[in-house]
């Protein structure tokens, strides 16, 4: 593994809980603001500049779509998001894309295509996002991001075009990396990770080793391309660690991750010369017990990308 070098990093503002199930991440961008992103990374030593928010959305019922709700908006805002993002890679920016649902990933990796950029994807998630419109009960379009990137069959081709003819991805571009699935009886996600062979660091697996896992996971990334992208989902954490996810992980086996597992996967990402930029992405400031819990995530996300 080498070392990347320093570029300046290049807020970028997503208040968008379309994907969702219930509104609140679109409050996200500007909490995250408030609780210092920004200064911290200064005092860090980057140089950091603001883009401001491309236009958001806040969720709300979308009874002609029960099992894609909110599919036009969700889309949108990626579109946005994707030119967005390619024009901050013309600058030379490392992006650092504040959301929002985990659906503003897709506008994200758009963003490196439309730049001639393409880059692969490490998904640190409670979950791989691989369900398609009918797998998942809420609707909710952010279960299902990844399987857009990857047009999985039943995937919708408004999500999945964001980024010119699909697929956005290949599965060989993609590890996923702390999802607390059941490693027992019959699970679609994991069973999709399987048949579909992406490399998969489960939650159960980081808590026996999490340096071990979080360099085999940089490992495998590296070989699927350039650069890569992190996808960085609060609900990878246990909820007790940090309670600001939109959909918290159970308190039960198999547990979230803890606050230093997830510190010393960011470190090891984001100190390789291949990493091109985060997504934060599910934050619900009003899960929030007070303005520590805020600062407390800032902590984190600072202490793995600073």
């Amino acid at each position: 593994m080498t070392t990347r070098t320093s570029a300046p990093w290049t807020l970028l503002g997503v208040p968008s809980s379309a994907g969702g199930h219930t509104p609140g991440m679109d409050l996200a961008p500007a909490a995250i603001r408030a609780a210092g992103l920004a200064d911290r990374l200064r005092e860090r030593g980057h140089t950091v500049s603001d883009a401001g928010d491309v236009p958001g959305f806040r969720r709300r019922p979308d009874p002609d779509h029960l099992d894609r709700q909110n599919i036009a908006e969700a889309a949108r805002v990626a579109g946005d998001v994707a030119e967005a993002v390619a024009n901050l890679l013309a600058t030379g920016a490392l992006p650092l894309v504040i959301g929002g649902d985990c659906t503003i990933t897709v506008g994200v990796v758009a963003g490196f295509r439309r730049a001639g950029l393409p880059a692969a994807l490490l998904y640190v998630d409670g979950g791989p996002d691989l369900h398609t419109p009918g797998t998942v009960d809420y609707g909710n379009m952010d279960a299902m991001g990844v399987a857009h990137m990857l047009a999985l069959p039943e995937s919708d081709p408004v999500l999945a075009g964001v980024g010119g003819a699909p697929p956005l991805l290949r599965s060989a571009e993609v590890v996923s990396f702390g999802d607390a699935l059941p490693d027992e009886g019959d699970d679609l996600e994991r069973g999709r990770l399987s048949d579909l062979g992406i490399p998969r660091f489960s939650a159960a697996r980081i808590h026996d080793d999490p340096e071990a896992a979080a360099r085999s996971a940089l490992a495998a990334i590296e070989s699927a391309g350039d650069r890569f992208v992190v996808h960085f989902d609060v609900d990878v954490l246990g909820h007790a660690h940090l309670p600001l996810a939109n959909m918290p992980n159970p308190d039960a086996p198999p547990w979230g991750l803890a606050i230093p597992e997830v510190e010393v996967a960011l470190r090891t990402f984001a100190a390789s010369d291949r990493f091109a930029g985060i997504v934060l992405t599910e934050v619900n400031p009003g899960n929030a017990p007070d303005a520590s819990t805020l600062r407390a995530y800032v902590d984190l996300v600072v202490a793995g990308i600073g």
